[in-house]
């Protein structure tokens, strides 16, 4: 059997693996995988020199074949006996130059677009507030009752028919949503279907912690939008920027109480896509903004923001069954209501007093209809096309015309009538283009206040 030789100690193959395999398991804080680079080198030259021994011993070519050979073993056991002896500082020593990998430089551009994503969040979160709703809901207690009763059976006691009472009521938080300062006297912004509830309670709370109660002032009739009110003067509002400046693919941040929990969540994504229409709970919203930030329940009512630090939207809903589509209410639509509420403290509004259904395509081919877009005036189940003594009626309008055009804007699927009524004011006169029975015609409204 060949015999290996180290340090004076005779051990065969075997044993010489054993050795190494033990030594390299017991030994603590072994993390360079180097270690197992050398081990593969110990054995391959071990192999070598047990081929070189076997090969002298047939050949007769004496131990001078074999001494390169065993120097080289040597020197690699004597370097497993400095890593394993020596401490980790002397092992970092040991380590092979160039094995460790540096980091990527990251281009200035991306830092300076990291940057100003970090500063304009820093500058508009104290703005974000969340709002919680809260409302007063019955307190229900089991109690038994014995149906028995009547015939003389009593049961005993826990047995019986169970019934529930009202004990009272206790006030519970029931939803929530996000809201943005836009003036330093407590007006805030929201989503109209967040604080839709007449009945519940709604307390703002800021950055800081401090919560406030909060009055709805406006649930705007027209669009996702309501203002609240609470009773601070020191609030730092949003700048409101140009949506109609939005081009696909700009950045834009959402903030947010994401799922009503996690205040200030902060989302950046594109733009995806303008003047969107989507159904939401069964009420047509048209001329949204389409992106891929992040947006839940919990974010309705936040601001979108350009890389100005500008409010470009009113995150408003988000895609079911799909991820990173979201929309936010573009805010040209909405300054109007903004300004009219912070100088007047209400809303008002152009009032047309038509029921309607916009018209596309299918509407067209299923009423055989002769154009493909307008103002379908409809009456609905308990209401009438035409509101009574209404500008509408006023101006002559009828059930079953095509409104087409308000003084030469064209109404269609993502320009609606409301919309478009939203650039008037009450008592502004304006001229009505129709369709009636095939026949185009103009006529003259002078727009009530709603």
């Amino acid at each position: 059997m060949t015999i290996f030789v180290q340090r004076g100690n005779r051990c065969d193959f075997g044993q010489k693996i054993k050795i190494l395999t033990k030594t390299m398991l017991n030994r603590k804080n072994i993390s360079n995988k180097l270690a197992f680079g050398f081990l593969i080198l110990t054995l391959f030259f071990a192999g070598l020199s047990f081929s070189a021994n076997a090969s002298a011993k047939n050949l007769d070519f004496g131990e001078n074949l074999l001494l390169p050979v065993r120097n080289i073993s040597e020197k690699i056991n004597s370097f497993f006996k400095n890593f394993f002896a020596g401490d980790s500082k002397n092992r970092e020593n040991l380590a092979l130059p160039g094995n460790q990998a540096s980091p990527l430089p990251v281009p200035e551009r991306v830092l300076d677009y990291e940057e100003q994503i970090v500063k304009v969040v820093e500058k508009s979160a104290p703005s974000a507030v969340s709002i919680v709703v809260s409302k007063d809901l019955p307190v229900l207690e089991q109690y038994f009752t014995n149906p028995f009763e009547d015939f003389g059976i009593e049961l005993p006691q826990g047995f019986g028919v169970p019934q529930y009472r009202q004990k009272g009521t206790e006030k519970r938080e029931i939803g929530g949503g996000t809201g943005f300062v836009v003036s330093a006297n407590g007006l805030i912004v929201t989503n109209k279907h967040v604080v839709s509830d007449a009945q519940a309670d709604y307390t703002v709370i800021l950055n800081d912690g401090k919560k406030l109660t909060a009055k709805v002032i406006v649930r705007d009739p027209s669009f996702d939008l309501a203002v609240l009110k609470v009773e601070r003067n020191d609030l730092v509002p949003l700048p409101l920027g140009d949506s109609s400046k939005l081009k696909l693919g700009k950045t834009v941040i959402a903030i947010g109480n994401a799922l009503g929990e996690f205040k200030n969540t902060v989302s950046v994504g594109v733009v995806s896509g303008l003047n969107r229409s989507v159904e939401v709970d069964n009420e047509l919203m048209t001329d949204l903004i389409q992106s891929d930030a992040a947006i839940n329940k919990g974010n309705s009512g936040g601001p979108l923001l350009n890389l100005s630090g500008e409010v470009v939207g009113i995150n408003t809903a988000m895609a079911l069954g799909a991820e990173n589509i979201g929309f936010a209410i573009p805010i040209n639509q909405l300054k109007k209501t903004i300004e009219q509420v912070e100088k007047n403290g209400s809303l008002k509004l152009a009032y047309l007093g038509v029921k309607y259904q916009l018209v596309t395509p299918d509407l067209q081919k299923s009423k055989k209809l002769s154009v493909d877009y307008g103002a379908l005036i409809v009456s609905g189940e308990n209401d009438p096309g035409v509101v009574p003594n209404s500008p509408a009626e006023n101006a002559g309008l009828k059930e079953g015309d095509i409104i087409l055009e308000i003084n030469g804007e064209k109404i269609a699927r993502d320009k609606s009538l409301a919309s478009i009524l939203r650039n008037y004011s009450p008592e502004d006169r304006v001229s009505v283009k129709i369709i009636r029975d095939g026949r185009e015609m103009t006529l003259q409204a002078t727009l009530g206040e709603r």
